[in-house]
């Protein structure tokens, strides 16, 4: 057994991928947010791809955690030399090892907060990239506001305070920077959003000008935030993975990262001070990232979304379970051709129906085992951005909703079993979705009068007669008689080879 750090790496087996460049003397230009699974699987992989090529040595990562549990992924990187091993796994089962040694260095900004902002303000830092979840942003999923009525954030925004959030961090370094004469870095979101650069604007503009009005217009008019879409399926690391990796590799990393093979990368061509040539190890470098993000949200992600809750309510644990039946997969692919795919714009060399195949084929892998419990997490920050755009557009042209408004009324029927202790409901509004659920009896709709997550959806006569159908079918049926009900209902209707290529 090999303990993973700098002096192992060449006792590591021929099995492992090593880095070809020496990971202690690259330089840091890019300042990461919220380094998880996700971040290290994906946009760490693709810069260690870059550093593998030589000649792009300024492009490794500086990994700042401003969370306390962020702690203990300082101490984990700092006792393996900030090297870590990515395990991708193809649907076959086909798996391979990488070190990975793209992150340079790891600051814990509640320990030493004055170095990350000297870090941002380092005229070597070009670009902050953030993979901060998509509630991390504080943006109201109906109005679309900057919402600073948090604590940490109100705090941030006091006179003299010393940063706790993300806003404050990055609105402080950026100050610096203009204070000191030098061009602002690149803010660069990796979180799945829809236009997630413009929500990322949006919202550290906001900030930004509520601490100083002057800063705020400076970064509006200054500070560049190009959108992007991000793809590679990534589970919790579990202590199966940390297992499975010493006795088929030998290696002991007290938190590697498992991922699929496959991986996506669409990021709009808009920087200030230059970015690493990503273009050169497979990512797509466009000018408009809004039709690939709006299919990755709307087919992958509302997918995720469509299967969980039903799933759970089913009995199943992981996601491959889920695709592996056939009511689910029906289910599914009604759902991404019928209702996601008439709301997508042609994407620019994408065949969306082989891609709706592929996404079943990537969700039914069982090497992944992605857990259903995952992908439940925080839904009231997931189902307004992915799922209710669809239902959105839908109703305005007059097309089909009813799986969707099954998924919506699924996470009701969740939420109410959470309650009785049946899940876990791992949610910020969980106690407004319960209260809200339980009033449902006496009041059949009552959880689409959650207006910060709903809006004007509930007074949709429409939505909230397939929303009460699909709730009473599901309470008169459970989840896969309900899913069975609809599926017989809908025979005829679908359109599984349709779709703009």
């Amino acid at each position: 057994m090999v303990k993973l750090n700098k002096s192992t790496l060449n006792a590591l087996g021929s099995s492992v991928l090593v880095p070809s460049y020496d990971p202690s003397a690259v330089r840091s230009s890019i300042v990461h947010f919220g380094v998880g699974g996700f971040h290290r699987s994906h946009e760490a992989m693709y810069l260690d791809r870059l550093l593998n090529l030589g000649g792009h040595d300024d492009w490794a990562i500086c990994g700042v955690g401003v969370l306390p549990h962020d702690a203990r992924m300082q101490a984990v990187l700092a006792a393996q030399d900030n090297l870590y091993t990515l395990i991708t796994k193809s649907p076959d089962g086909h798996s391979e090892a990488r070190v990975i040694g793209a992150i340079n260095s790891f600051l814990f900004a509640p320990a030493d907060p004055e170095a990350v902002l000297e870090k941002l303000a380092d005229p070597g830092t070009k670009i902050v990239s953030l993979t901060v979840t998509e509630g991390g942003y504080s943006v109201n999923n109906v109005t679309g506001q900057f919402e600073a009525s948090s604590p940490a954030i109100q705090h941030d925004l006091s006179a003299g305070s010393v940063p706790q959030t993300v806003f404050g961090f990055i609105t402080e370094g950026l100050r610096r920077r203009r204070e000191r004469g030098l061009a602002p870095f690149t803010v660069m979101s990796c979180d799945n959003m829809q236009g997630n650069g413009y929500v990322a604007q949006h919202a550290f503009t906001a900030f930004a000008r509520l601490k100083d009005a002057e800063l705020g217009e400076w970064v509006a008019q200054h500070v560049a935030f190009p959108n992007s879409m991000v793809d590679r399926i990534t589970p919790v690391t579990s202590e199966q993975t940390r297992q499975e990796l010493a006795a088929d590799y030998g290696i002991e990393d007290e938190w590697p990262v498992l991922a699929e093979t496959f991986t996506q990368w669409v990021l709009e061509e808009k920087f200030t001070l230059g970015r690493p040539a990503l273009e050169s190890v497979g990512v797509h470098v466009v000018d408009d990232v809004e039709p690939y993000e709006l299919m990755k949200l709307r087919l992958l992600n509302a997918s995720h979304q469509a299967m969980s809750h039903l799933g759970l309510l089913s009995g199943f644990t992981y996601a491959h379970e889920v695709c592996q039946h056939p009511l689910f997969v029906d289910f599914l692919l009604g759902y991404m051709a019928d209702e996601a795919t008439p709301t997508l714009q042609a994407v620019p060399g994408i065949d969306l129906v082989a891609y709706r195949q592929q996404l079943i084929e990537r969700f039914g892998s069982p090497a992944i085992q992605d857990t259903l419990a995952r992908l439940v997490a925080e839904g009231s920050e997931r189902i307004p951005k992915f799922l209710l755009p669809v239902i959105r557009e839908q109703l305005g042209r007059d097309g089909q909703i009813e799986r969707s408004a099954l998924v919506v009324a699924a996470w009701s029927v969740y939420v109410e079993s959470a309650h009785s202790g049946h899940f876990s409901l791992i949610d910020p509004r969980a106690e407004r979705l319960t209260a809200a659920v339980l009033r449902e009896g006496q009041d059949p709709g009552a959880f689409l009068e959650l207006a910060d997550i709903f809006g004007d959806l509930a007074h949709d006569g429409r939505f909230r007669a397939a929303y009460l159908a699909a709730r009473e079918s599901l309470q008169r049926l459970g989840a896969l008689g309900a899913l069975q009900e609809l599926i017989a209902r809908t025979q005829g209707k679908t359109s599984l080879g349709a779709g703009p290529v």
